[in-house]
């Protein structure tokens, strides 16, 4: 009797189940026909309105259904989404002006800003102008920002500029605490991506290599700012912050007018009238204000119909996230679903004449990393199509080891790469299990019988092994860099051995070829493929899910995100969002392949990153909860 209730409650809450899917369902569909109605249209005089609520990135990632359904991911805004927009509307008679809205923008890596820049840079030649606004201003928003004509910002606000750099996390002292081995086993002199493991602070020669890589990256963010607003002075202003605090009185907003870093001081109400008087009132009042204006998403959706259906095409294969074995969801770069994506995009359209590989990723696994350099050959082999790759925010170890299947190379000067060194890592719990009254023994009939020993200990005979495959993987990629990039092994071994360069340093020691952001590297590889004119790019990757886009948008619908807008508030933001990001790459390395190529300090110098912030989310709750029972 027991029995058959139990079978009836498990089959009643199947039935409920399915109820509540099928409503959710229906509710999700209901929303989809009602918020699609309206008509896609563009004003006539009106401005485009560049709203960049959220962070900026390559390729947006995949959220689960649980965190679609429950409007957590986060959101994020494809660069290319935002330079095809910008190019659109500096030749759309329809577009009167452009407007710049930060007022919700959480950041994005420096090569992406810099593209985005060039852009509007590239807009402002249309005679169009362009107007800024946001409650304050950081790095990232300060850097697109300084493009505009003119800058516009809250009384209460303010502008805060810090500079690449910041702390990063070591685990060292942790894993003694819960009496975990970590068995390193690298080649690289500056391969620092295991010290958070094994250290409680970077080493002298990483510290070095880092400060000559972050000193850099501020270069050429000075260089930009003032190439674009000449009368602001980054650097003087952040030597000097507080003094001219105290000349305004602890007013940061008046600090940064006298310092010529913005134009007017005013609530968002005068904006709004100020761009009403420039494109007119709007027939609806939308979330950025009541002018006369038209939203990014709304604005691309009215105009992909210009973009050409056929004709030859490049194909743009995105190499994003960690590089990962086997599949994986957008966001993260699997090898097989990438290597796989390649394979069916050239089967199945005969119109791509070359390729580009797009990279923003501090690597991962080197067999992974392997896998889409295959398939990238195999592309340049079996269909005879040049490639070129474009390296994004970050491009370094497994990332670059992707490109080295590449004829040239493009890169912003505020790319970060290199970082040519490969380890191996392996964690060990002989002392855990010791402190737990647990102890591990049993018979070899082979010094490698069930190594490696995460129980007992790894055996001496298997460190061996271990140390000469990283060092053979290295000579392996050191002798691919030396060939792709034709230069002697010895050379490539000097600018090696783990070192992380800028795309300025880089360019020098001719890692790479030309500056330039995706849509150079498209013209390279069209030029190369003999195509004339503007030729249509192809996005070769793993498709959005619809049911998951609809999901995310019916959990989002009339809702409004948690927003930091103070300038204290954002920086603070985006140090937790860092600081989750590197915890979830050390989850990602402590229990992924064994052989990595990674660079974990250029990561998070890079694009933000929502799935590994995600995953360090989930690390640092279990650690927490672990140690509140200790």
């Amino acid at each position: 009797m027991t029995l058959v209730r139990t079978a009836w409650h498990v089959l009643v809450g199947i039935k409920d189940f399915l109820v509540l899917l099928l409503l959710v369902l229906f509710f999700i569909l209901l929303w989809a026909a009602l918020s699609g109605r309206g008509p896609l249209g563009v004003p006539d005089g009106s401005a485009l309105v560049l709203d960049l609520d959220g962070v900026l990135v390559d390729q947006a990632s995949e959220a689960s259904p649980a965190e679609a359904l429950a409007g957590g991911a986060g959101a994020e805004i494809e660069a290319r989404d935002v330079i095809r927009a910008i190019d659109t509307a500096a030749d759309d008679k329809r577009i009167k002006a452009l407007v710049l809205d930060l007022d919700s923008f959480a950041g994005g890596g420096a090569a992406n800003l810099d593209s985005v820049a060039d852009a509007l840079r590239k807009f402002k030649k249309s005679g169009k102008p362009i107007n800024a606004w946001a409650t304050a201003y950081t790095d990232d928003g300060y850097a697109l920002a300084a493009q505009a004509d003119k800058i516009w910002m809250n009384p209460l606000g303010g502008v805060l500029l810090t500079g690449p750099g910041g702390s990063n996390l070591y685990f060292k002292r942790a894993l003694e605490k819960l009496s975990v081995d970590i068995n390193v086993f690298r080649v690289g002199t500056y391969k620092a991506a295991v010290e958070p493991f094994t250290r409680g602070e970077a080493s002298p020669e990483s510290r070095a290599a880092d400060q000559a890589l972050v000193d850099s990256l501020w270069q050429s963010f000075v260089g930009n700012v003032k190439k674009a607003r000449p009368k602001a002075d980054p650097v003087g202003f952040v030597a000097q912050l507080p003094q001219r605090m105290g000349a305004a009185k602890g007013d940061l907003a008046t600090a940064a007018l006298t310092s010529g870093l913005v134009d007017f001081i005013a609530p968002h109400q005068d904006f709004d009238d100020a761009m009403i008087k420039l494109v007119g009132t709007s027939e609806k009042p939308r979330s950025y204000g009541s002018f006369n204006g038209v939203g990014l998403n709304r604005y691309l959706a009215a105009t992909g119909g210009a973009v050409p259906g056929t004709g030859d095409a490049i194909g743009v294969v995105y190499v994003t996230g960690n590089i990962v074995d086997g599949e994986a969801p957008r966001g993260t770069a699997g090898g097989t679903t990438i290597a796989r994506a390649i394979a069916d995009a050239l089967d199945e359209n005969d119109d791509i004449k070359a390729l580009v590989v797009r990279v923003d990723s501090g690597g991962g696994s080197v067999l992974a990393s392997e896998e889409i350099r295959q398939a990238l050959m195999r592309a340049k082999t079996q269909y005879d199509l040049p490639i070129v790759a474009s390296f994004g925010p970050v491009a370094a170890s497994g990332g670059y080891w992707v490109a080295m299947a590449a004829d040239e190379i493009y890169a912003q000067p505020s790319t970060i790469t290199g970082s040519i060194g490969v380890f191996a890592i392996l964690p060990s719990f002989n002392r855990s299990l010791e402190e737990l009254g647990i102890n591990a023994d049993g018979v070899k009939s082979t010094p490698y019988s069930g190594e490696p020993d995460v129980l007992n200990g790894i055996g001496s005979e298997t460190r061996i092994v271990l140390q000469s495959g990283v060092e053979d993987i290295y000579r392996r990629f050191t002798a691919m860099v030396a060939t792709t990039r034709k230069l002697p092994v010895a050379e490539v071994d000097r600018i090696g051995q783990g070192r992380v360069w800028s795309g300025v340093a880089a360019k020098q020691n001719k890692l790479i070829d030309s500056f330039g952001g995706l849509d150079a590297a498209v013209a390279a590889a069209a030029k190369r493929a003999g195509i004339k004119g503007t030729p249509r790019v192809i996005d070769i990757e793993r498709e959005p899910s619809p049911f998951l886009a609809a999901l995310e948008g019916f959990a989002g619908a009339g809702e409004e995100q948690d927003q930091v807008r103070d300038p204290w508030a954002r920086l603070a933001s985006a140090s937790r969002l860092r600081l989750l990001s590197a915890a979830g790459d050390f989850a990602v390395m402590a229990r992924g392949p064994t052989m990595q190529a990674s660079c974990i300090e250029c990561a998070a110098m890079g694009s933000p990153r929502l799935p590994a912030a995600r995953q360090g989310e989930g690390l640092l709750a279990r650690l927490g909860a672990y140690f509140s029972v200790r």
